[in-house]
């Protein structure tokens, strides 16, 4: 098989993914919005397709143009994964095999805690049956679902794999791209000057390095290319460092931190009340940093992956704290 790479969103994750790849002498070709980040990645070694995750047509053109396409860009749009997928089945009728490695995330396990309780439900990617229980509307699991379906119908003429990550962390100094959820209760606690959490706090996720993540890409990616399509009967595979935290730890270190700078006059911390909601992720607050989401990736260890980078408290006060903070200097 060549190796040409259809990557769909080379952000915060996909990015990293990328230069990965260039660097293993993979053909990148990564779909872009704008002209700007598009000569930013050309200059990592890849190419570039100009276009936006509603152009169906060009997503699924070069997804059966290319025989891996990684979808990093973002877990719930439907559309731009049904592109893919036209790609993939457009090749399996030209008799190409298509790797297809999808993201998701561990908002799929959110059981409603808000906040409330620490879950003793932990999620294994060696147990498929579990995963596969999951209500068919929790986060992200329609865009799964979508996948799933078209893996039955497609058995042996391509693989279809989902990475499910946890909360990821982590800067990489040549991109300067954050994460979304402790950057955020940061800008919330610079702004209301307090540090806050959902409920009491009290909800468990696992969590995993940006990098870290990356390369899991790309040891998924090897051993997908050595596996018959026929074995790869359970398509999950969690990412995660073996380290959790609390919604209230989090809010916690961003109260010290911030405190400790003199950005706010308290390190205590708070409750969200639901209607300061709109500074945080709106009526999708509770869900999206108030669940427990605690998984194990017990697949990815077998094949060799383990973390490596430094841990969230450290990365977040030497690396996305001054970032944040740069962004109003």
């Amino acid at each position: 098989m060549s190796k040409t790479v259809f990557l769909i969103g080379p952000g915060f994750i996909g990015w990293n993914v990328l230069e990965l790849l260039v660097g293993e002498g993979y053909t990148v070709s990564a779909l872009v919005r704008r002209k700007e980040h598009a000569e930013q990645i050309q200059k990592c070694g890849a190419l570039t397709v100009l276009g936006k995750l509603d152009d169906k047509e060009l997503i699924a053109k070069h997804s059966s143009e290319s025989n891996i396409v990684i979808h990093t860009a973002t877990a719930d749009h439907l559309p731009s994964v049904e592109a893919v997928l036209d790609g993939v089945k457009s090749r399996a009728k030209d008799g190409k095999s298509t790797i297809f490695i999808h993201t998701s995330g561990t908002s799929v396990l959110d059981d409603g805690a808000k906040g409330s309780h620490k879950s003793d439900k932990i999620h294994s990617d060696d147990n498929p049956e579990d995963i596969d229980a999951l209500a068919d509307d929790a986060p992200h699991r329609p865009i799964d679902l979508a996948i799933i379906k078209a893996k039955t119908e497609l058995g042996a003429k391509a693989k279809l794999a989902i990475m499910i990550p946890p909360e990821i962390y982590g800067f990489n100094h040549n991109h300067k791209r954050l994460t979304i959820q402790i950057p955020t209760i940061t800008r919330f606690a610079l702004k209301h000057g307090y540090a806050g959490h959902v409920g009491e706090g009290l909800s468990v996720e696992s969590q995993v390095h940006v990098m870290d993540l990356a390369r899991a890409y790309i040891i998924l990616l090897h051993h997908l290319e050595g596996l018959p399509a026929e074995d790869l009967a359970n398509p999950y595979f969690f990412c995660e460092n073996g380290k959790e935290f609390s919604w209230l730890e989090v809010a916690q270190h961003v109260g010290n931190a911030l405190h400790a700078k003199g950005l706010i006059k308290s390190a205590q911390t708070k409750t969200f009340p639901e209607d300061a909601y709109d500074d945080l992720f709106g009526p999708d607050t509770p869900a999206i940093i108030g669940l427990n989401s605690r998984s194990r990736a017990v697949r990815l260890r077998k094949l060799g992956w383990e973390p490596k980078e430094k841990g969230i408290w450290e990365s977040y006060e030497q690396d996305e704290l001054p970032q944040i903070l740069a962004e109003s200097s």
